[in-house]
């Protein structure tokens, strides 16, 4: 079908309307063309695939992996639309999106690309899961993720003040407020782009990762694709979102603090205080700051940003730092001391961004090392003998915490995040263990080829099939390109080599 049912309205046409029409009798012009071009197509996905396929250094599983996931893409309840021949630029920004100088012709040119949180999550663009899949569009589609990241930018700068009931609390909030990056750009069966924030569970205008992720993904999109008039039109938005998640460092230190419920990525696992998970972010998006704003030269925004980001550090070392690695938060309680695997996520998107210098080394060098190692110690090997990837949580004994669901889960898209970090600091050994469980457990002994689930279980139990985070296995590809310019010697090992390539 060339059109989409979207809630009361009928969609613009499909992408492909553009070239075959939108009368619904393209099949046989789209047979014809298939039929006529397919050589073509295959060996030019032969040629981008090649030197990844015949590389002597990248054990057969990845490769697997790596170009297999891929699946999800096309096949994540995937929408790619055509704007309307008669839409205006106010149909896309919405009333407060006028400065965002590019919206218009980037999705006239490019069109609006959505896919599911999951088959089984049914919301457009769940942004804190595209945080971690946006690799895949970043390296391969840079344009459908700059398309996307402008109609979360236009998201951001508008709002709904419909009031709606949470199911979570009880509480009632109104479904968007300004500034505030959305969870979602709406549920399929709805009204997306025009129904933002579909997720009801929880009110999200309180989580503390969401409006981080987006200025992390600005910078990386810059810094992947050299694209000045987007990081022009992004910036305002990015101080937008940022004065507001200001407002989550309750005691000015630097550092912004977890509510005490679920409210971030991890939306079952409450934090208190500071944690590490969303501190490392937040210390990640105030570097980044620093560095966008040099570039447009904006020298009172440095200056309050350089400030922030150094009494930050010393909080999050001070507040989180136990020797060996982060600690959960900072509350104290009894699971405040658990190995997150995923306590290095700000280090990870500020190494994939090309900001691993002394002048944006916010997070000691020997600090990263030492908590990966204990990751790889605890939450990879203690886990069924190193053989399922990383649990998220685990207590520092050995044993799993069992605080929450997803705490003694092993999340896809965060194992190869994990593995990715720990290859971009020279660990590249223990990142491909790390990510081969994981693929082996998913691919052969649950079964679960291209319907890659959010989780898993030790006990084999699984949640929610067919998932948009573990296309963060490209994050694991940018780590072993970018490697490979710097030092051509720590490409990824021969399979069976034993000895950590140490950096």
């Amino acid at each position: 079908q060339p059109a989409v049912s979207q809630g009361t309205n009928v969609s613009p046409g499909r992408r492909y309307t553009r070239y075959f029409g939108s009368a619904g009798d393209a099949c046989p012009a789209l047979s014809h063309y298939a039929l006529t071009h397919y050589e073509q197509w295959e060996e030019k996905i032969e040629s981008w695939q090649r030197p990844i396929l015949e590389s002597s250094h990248l054990p057969p599983w990845y490769k697997s992996a790596l170009f297999n996931e891929l699946y999800f893409v096309a096949d994540g309840g995937t929408l790619w639309l055509e704007l309307p021949p008669e839409a205006c630029a106010e149909d896309v920004q919405g009333p407060a999106g006028a400065g965002l100088s590019q919206i218009f012709p980037v999705l006239r040119e490019y069109g609006r690309f959505a896919y599911l949180e999951g088959q089984e999550y049914r919301m457009y663009n769940t942004y804190d899961v595209h945080f971690y899949a946006s690799f895949a569009l970043a390296m391969l589609w840079p344009k459908l993720e700059i398309s996307l990241q402008y109609d979360i930018a236009a998201a951001v700068l508008n709002e709904d003040t419909q009031p709606r009931l949470y199911l979570m609390n009880g509480q009632t909030a109104q479904v968007k407020l300004k500034n505030v990056v959305p969870h979602d750009i709406g549920d399929p069966e709805d009204e997306p782009w025009q129904r933002v924030n579909a997720y009801l569970i929880h009110d999200t205008a309180g989580w503390k990762d969401l409006n981080l992720k987006f200025v992390l993904q600005v910078y990386r999109d810059y810094y992947l694709t050299q694209d000045t008039a987007y990081l022009q039109d992004m910036w305002p938005v990015c101080q937008a979102v940022m004065d507001l998640e200001l407002k989550f460092d309750t005691d000015d230190d630097g550092l912004i603090e977890n509510s005490g419920f679920a409210d971030q990525t991890y939306d079952a696992w409450v934090a208190t205080g500071a944690s590490a998970y969303c501190g490392s972010l937040w210390l990640a998006a105030v570097c980044v700051m620093c560095k966008v704003a040099g570039i447009v030269g904006d020298g009172e925004v440095l200056q309050k940003y350089s400030a922030i980001r150094r009494k930050g550090a010393e909080a999050f070392e001070r507040l989180l730092w136990n020797g060996k690695y982060y600690n959960y938060d900072s509350s104290g309680g009894p699971f405040s001391s658990t190995v997150m695997s995923d306590q290095c996520a700000g280090q990870w998107f500020l190494r994939a961004s090309g900001l691993d210098h002394s002048e944006f080394q916010v997070f000691p060098r020997s600090h990263i090392l030492s908590a990966l190692k204990t990751i790889f110690e605890l939450n990879v090997m203690g886990f069924a003998n190193g053989t399922m990837g990383a649990v998220n949580g685990m207590r520092p004994d050995g044993s799993l915490d069992r605080s929450s669901l997803q705490s003694s889960e092993a999340w896809v898209g965060v194992v190869y995040a994990l593995a990715a970090t720990m290859i971009q600091e020279g660990l590249v050994q223990e990142g491909f263990h790390t990510a081969e469980g994981c693929y082996r457990t998913v691919w052969e002994r649950l079964g679960m080829a291209f319907q890659t689930p959010e989780a898993y279980c030790q006990q084999k139990l699984f949640r929610s099939l067919a998932y948009m985070r573990p296309l963060s296995i490209w994050s694991m590809q940018l780590a072993l390109e970018s490697r490979a310019c710097q030092a051509p010697a720590a490409e990824a090992p021969h399979p069976g080599q034993e000895n950590s390539l140490q950096p």
